[in-house]
């Protein structure tokens, strides 16, 4: 599981139970902000005694699982592995999805995330898009990536391909 997943679950959970962020946050010992972060998946460092005081407040656990063999394509590795390869230093995973999270190129990482949407196939970048878009609201993610693409002065392909899709 990923972290943005672990924030998505959190924001279906307290919405499923009537909370407003600041109840939770109250309850959980949290500012709102921090809440909002975490759920957002634009995340703070938290320790693992925050997390479980969120999830004690809205009866959820957390637990420890064998991974299961994915079944589909793992999006998020291989655009950071086709945005890494002309480079000494790789695309994180959690560099990428913060970046198409909140619109913000990390520092030192403008070349990989150029690299990504100027050479990855367009199936690729869909998915990629389509993936991190389980753990935010509809469209966001693709306005993201239009907003990098402009900032990086990325090819007019990268536009065409968000306007068709």
């Amino acid at each position: 599981m990923r972290l943005q997943e672990l924030g998505y679950e959190i924001r279906r959970a307290r919405a499923a139970r009537g909370l407003t962020q600041a109840e939770l946050a109250q309850a959980a010992g949290l500012s709102r902000t921090t809440l909002n972060q975490l759920e957002n998946g634009l995340f703070p460092d938290l320790g693992v005694k925050k997390v479980q005081a969120i999830l004690d407040r809205l009866g959820l656990d957390l637990a420890v699982e064998q991974a299961q063999r994915a079944r589909r394509p793992d999006f998020i590795q291989m655009a950071c592995t086709t945005a890494s390869v002309s480079f000494r230093e790789s695309l994180a995973p959690d560099e990428l999805v913060h970046a198409l999270l909140s619109g913000k190129v990390p520092r030192n990482r403008r070349p990989h995330l150029r690299t990504l949407l100027e050479e990855a196939p367009r199936p690729l970048l869909e998915g990629l898009v389509h993936e991190v878009s389980r753990w935010t609201k509809p469209g966001k993610v693709a306005g993201n990536v239009e907003k990098i693409a402009t900032e990086l002065g990325s090819s007019q392909r990268t536009r065409s391909w968000l306007k068709t899709a």
